[in-house]
């Protein structure tokens, strides 16, 4: 498995990662966060969400499991952090299949339930403030993403 990782001074590069990210998305692409608090996982959603000029306010689904918006794709946004049990049939994978691109934030909590190819993303937090964001392809075309990139 590939690793590619760049270091994002501020939130305004971590977006712009992200926004460039969102220009080669296409429907049924699943990308899953994992990370520290704070370590930007929702920065890097709005700049996904700016980059597919949604115009609604993205924030944490923290209390609802799923958001979903509008833009050039919809943007399923999940947050999985709270799910007590990860084995419940919560009809992800029409989320997965369907028309749009899905966000998983702590994914590792429904890992069995994730599609095999995806585009797996850490955040960490780095020296002066910095983050660490480290995009690991599963499959040839997360593997082509990350090159278009240029990563």
């Amino acid at each position: 498995m590939s690793e590619y990782t760049i270091t994002s001074k501020n939130p305004a590069e971590t977006m712009e990662l992200a926004k460039r990210l969102a220009a080669l998305l296409k429907p049924q692409d699943v990308i899953t966060l994992e990370g520290d608090l704070g370590a930007g996982k929702t920065t890097f959603t709005k700049g996904l969400a700016e980059g597919l000029h949604i115009k609604k306010t993205v924030n944490s689904p923290t209390f609802t499991i799923i958001k979903e918006y509008n833009g050039a794709l919809p943007l399923y946004h999940m947050d999985v952090y709270r799910l007590e049990d990860s084995d419940e049939d919560l009809g992800f994978d029409e989320y997965f299949e369907g028309d749009g691109v899905t966000v998983v934030e702590w994914a590792h909590l429904i890992e069995e339930q994730l599609p095999k190819d995806k585009l797996m993303i850490r955040l960490r937090h780095g020296a002066n403030d910095t983050r660490l964001i480290t995009l690991m392809p599963q499959g040839a075309r997360y593997e082509e993403l990350c090159k278009e990139l240029g990563i």
